[in-house]
């Protein structure tokens, strides 16, 4: 099959699926990721000809798009602050949400040559610990997640990225305390309810891990209530905790974490949600 009627066909079968610049942004990443063509050699050389193995990749990508999952889970990787992520159905997609809150983290701290002692809790790809770990070369970064094929994406981005992480499996609900104090102590914890699922798309409710996800509607500060307990027990006074939140439970969670005995702030992204918190030690 010539490049151009494969475009001509992946735009037919994914029409009503997806917004027509959407269809063309995965079609020029899969024939970047599979043919390492870019839109500039399209325009050039519509008349490529696809070989046979490799066609077969494109309509098995194809297919899962029509699925709708996540084309990163189909290439396999995400960009995430400036490096590469592994990605797959075990962790939830790096967002452009997350790198802001690892962007207020690096912002706070005024010499990045401290030796720091963080804690990331519910690391998933390990995008939020090894950014830090990154761009904080003195720092002992630690990791948890409940989920074993979790630390064992984040233990394989770790190594691409070469940064020094240590990762652990904890179910942190069941944690009495933490093995030894932090100066920061860092969360994206589940907090979707399940009211919320009517709002999510495909992608995320067929595809995403649940685990990773959702809460029960009648607690869902679960996470929030946990962590920054054994955050209150284990940060210095001046300690630092961060959270990714919910949107639409900003100001509760905010209360909880007051109450515990921090300091707070809240942050808005970029698409102007309240969709982070700072707590201090007090």
């Amino acid at each position: 099959m010539l490049l151009k009627d494969f475009r001509d066909h992946f735009r037919k079968e994914l029409k009503g699926e997806f917004p027509a610049t959407e269809i063309d942004s995965f079609f020029y990443i899969l024939i970047s990721e599979y043919l390492g063509i870019d839109r500039l050699q399209l325009a050039i050389n519509p008349e490529t000809k696809i070989e046979s193995e490799k066609l077969i990749k494109l309509e098995s990508a194809l297919k899962r798009l029509k699925s709708h999952e996540p084309i990163q889970y189909i290439t396999g990787k995400q960009e995430f602050f400036g490096m590469e992520f592994r990605v797959d159905k075990n962790v939830l997609v790096p967002r452009p949400e997350t790198e802001e809150l690892v962007q207020w983290i690096l912002d706070d701290i005024p010499n990045k040559e401290n030796d720091l002692k963080i804690l990331d809790i519910g690391t998933g790809s390990g995008c939020i610990a090894i950014s830090l770990a990154a761009y904080l070369k003195n720092a002992g970064v630690q990791a948890y997640d409940i989920s074993e094929m979790a630390l064992e994406i984040a233990s394989q981005n770790a190594e691409i990225n070469k940064a020094e992480v240590q990762l652990k499996r904890q179910d942190i609900l069941k944690l009495e305390k933490l093995d030894e104090s932090f100066d920061i102590i860092v969360s994206n914890p589940p907090y979707v309810r399940e009211l919320e699922k009517k709002e999510m798309n495909r992608n995320v409710l067929e595809h995403e891990p649940d685990t990773a996800l959702y809460v029960e509607d009648q607690d869902a500060l679960v996470f929030y209530r946990k962590i920054a307990g054994l955050a209150q027990i284990s940060l210095p006074v001046n300690g630092l905790l961060y959270f990714e939140i919910n949107q639409y439970l900003a100001h509760e969670t905010e209360a909880l974490v007051k109450k515990m005995g921090f300091e707070t702030e809240l942050k808005k992204d970029i698409f102007g949600n309240f969709r982070m918190l700072k707590g201090i030690k007090i």
